[in-house]
């Protein structure tokens, strides 16, 4: 969530560092700052907001020097404003700090330093950090450092500059994503890659328990307990306009569109001779595989609503029962876990702290832990006993669309995959379900062309404070999908529901006018459907139909229908995402929110 950005070279650092924090925007944040050594002492610019307010404190007065430090901050200690943003200074404003993670005993080491006399100015866990290292200070910041991370419980990725050694810059890791970046005459420091890519190609991952020395001609990296390490730069081949709006209002409608190619490029090397073959990607034998006796799915927000259509994917594909967890709850609620469990994770970032600590959990008793994420370099991806890519390229807007449907498509290779080592379906039927898996991206780009509509359907919506989405089967994982987009994006209060609850107690909050979302494109459970939309028109609610061509009942029961092209049931909720995305893009624009940044939320959630 909160974006690192360091630098020490020949340049001016100002510039450099909020370049940086530019790039990290799409990352969710409530607050900027930067820390700059002019020579004589460190200087600091710090605003509640967006950059821009940072920006406008720096026109007034710049802060010269080419050593800095940046961050763009997500609360977790202290409401966002100006003097609970990064970075950070000790009481004798000696050391500067920026810092990603929470310091779990921060009041314990607060009371002890308050005792000392040390006086603090925000509400934070990070300001300790600054005064534990001005309370140790022995003259090397290094060995200070090493010190006091003895004393700090938590997670953190942490960026010092110290008035006293204004040469060096120190980053430290622990649970926390930070890179180095290597230049020439020049060195960084980012807790995300784009950050700095302008600038440098060429990248160290620090480890957890590792920390980096730079100064401007050399970086050396280390444990937290001195030990030298010899690592070689990763040479980062991205191309950066993958970054830029290409056009579009917004990076949200890009990456609607890019799903066509999202999904040609995650299923590109995986299909040889009609089927699907991960493995030259998977180290799991085929007996390893044959062995399986149950997999958990664990992800949060949208992953984990990929993850409930991957629960009925793998069943039907494999006929091995899928449970499917919120991973925030799974390592709390005791999971009965053993070798023969093949326990999925997803997630976009890689760096998901919930997702992270979930996978730990279930390592640590003994299972097989497979990832599916997006970063290649992430902690999870590095972690995890497998891995499998998607190649969605990178995504800005806090809702996510074409990672969703990325990793939807991974789940259905899994399953495909596994159906055929296992032999629970016949080759005949995996080959026509991996030739109607290579037809979806053309499907997507047919679905696009509703936009017009959606965008009008989309201005009525979100006229209104309240609404339902409903569904069965597959389409009530959709409708929890789309439901989430809604509300985060928008603000309207939305709920899903399996469409055969709502006679339960859903159906005392339908009255008229109220919307209803309802998607209808399971075969086995269409006639129910539709009589399940007939119980919430009586009661007048204006429903939004949402099926596959051809389907004639629903336009006659719906009021507005939508149609997307006919696929294999259990690759539906590629296709019916789609629409569901653009009517929460249109909703929020009409509604005049910031559609890429979400109010109080965050691309990549690092803290639990």
């Amino acid at each position: 969530m909160c974006g690192i950005v360091g630098y020490i070279g020949r340049q001016e650092a100002q510039s450099i560092l909020l370049d940086g924090l530019k790039k990290l925007e799409y990352r969710g944040y409530d607050s900027a700052g930067l820390a700059v050594y002019n020579g004589e002492t460190i200087g600091v610019k710090k605003k509640e907001g967006r950059i821009v307010n940072v920006e406008s404190l720096l026109e007034e007065q710049s802060l010269l020097g080419s050593v800095g430090i940046a961050h763009t901050r997500w609360a977790t200690h202290g409401k966002p404003s100006d003097r609970n943003s990064h970075p950070h200074m000790d009481h004798e404003d000696k050391f500067a700090i920026v810092h990603n993670g929470i310091i779990e005993n921060f009041l314990e080491l607060k009371e002890e330093l308050q005792a000392k006399g040390h006086t603090f100015r925000s509400e934070t866990d990070t300001e300790v950090i600054a005064h534990l290292l001005a309370d140790a200070y022995n003259g090397d910041v290094v060995e200070t450092v090493q010190h006091i991370v003895k004393k700090m419980e938590g997670a953190y990725a942490l960026a010092i500059m110290s008035e006293y050694e204004p040469d060096k810059l120190v980053a430290v890791r622990l649970a926390s994503p930070l890179i180095i970046g290597v230049g020439e005459g020049e060195n960084f420091i980012a807790s995300d890659i784009p950050a700095i890519l302008k600038h440098t190609r060429e990248m160290v991952i620090l480890e957890d328990g590792e920390m980096a020395v730079l100064t401007d001609d050399q970086i050396q990296v280390m444990t937290t307990e001195g030990e030298k390490i010899d690592r070689e730069p990763l040479h980062v081949d991205w191309d950066i306009v993958t970054a830029e709006k290409d056009g579009y209002d917004h990076f949200m409608l890009k990456e609607i569109y890019e799903q066509p190619k999202a999904i040609r490029d995650t299923l590109t090397g995986r299909i040889k001779e009609g089927i699907v073959d991960l493995a030259s990607e998977l180290t799991l034998s085929q007996a390893e595989m044959e062995q399986i006796d149950r997999i958990h799915f664990v992800a949060c927000g949208t992953a984990y609503h990929a993850g409930i259509v991957g629960k009925y994917a793998l069943e039907q594909l494999t006929r091995i029962p899928v449970e499917v967890d919120v991973a925030s709850e799974y390592r709390y609620r005791d999971p009965i876990i053993t070798e023969r469990t093949l326990v999925i994770v997803i997630s976009q970032s890689g760096e998901t702290a919930d997702t992270l600590a979930a996978m730990r959990e279930a390592q640590s008793r003994g299972a097989k832990v497979l990832a599916i994420t997006n970063v290649v370099g992430s902690t999870i991806a590095r972690d995890a006993d497998e891995v499998l890519i998607t190649s969605a390229g990178p995504e800005i807007a806090v809702a996510s669309t074409k990672a969703y449907t990325s990793q939807l498509v991974v789940i259905y290779q899994l399953g495909l995959y596994l159906a055929h080592i296992r032999a629970t379906q016949p080759r005949t039927e995996i080959e026509k379900m991996v030739e109607e898996l290579l037809s979806l991206p053309l499907k997507i780009e047919e679905a696009l062309k509703g936009a017009d509509i959606l965008k009008m359907l989309a201005t009525e919506l979100a006229r209104h404070n309240n609404l339902f989405f409903i569904g069965r089967g597959l389409d009530f994982a959709v409708a929890l999908e789309g439901s989430l987009k809604l509300k985060e994006l928008t603000y309207i209060h939305s709920e899903a529901y399996p469409a055969g609850e709502l006679k339960h107690g859903t159906l005392a909050l339908i009255e008229e006018g109220v919307p209803v979302i309802s998607l209808a494109t399971q075969a086995f459970t269409y006639d129910k459907m539709v009589s399940n939309i007939e119980e919430v028109k009586t009661r007048g609610a204006h429903v939004l139909g949402i099926t596959t061509a051809g389907s004639v009942d629903l336009q006659r029961t719906a009021d507005e229908v939508i149609t997307v092209p006919q696929t294999l049931p259990l690759f539906s909720p590629v296709l019916t995402v789609i629409p569901l995305q653009l009517l929460s893009y249109y909703a929020c624009i009409a509604r005049g929110f910031d559609v890429d940044k979400p109010r109080n939320l965050a691309k990549s959630v690092t803290v639990e």
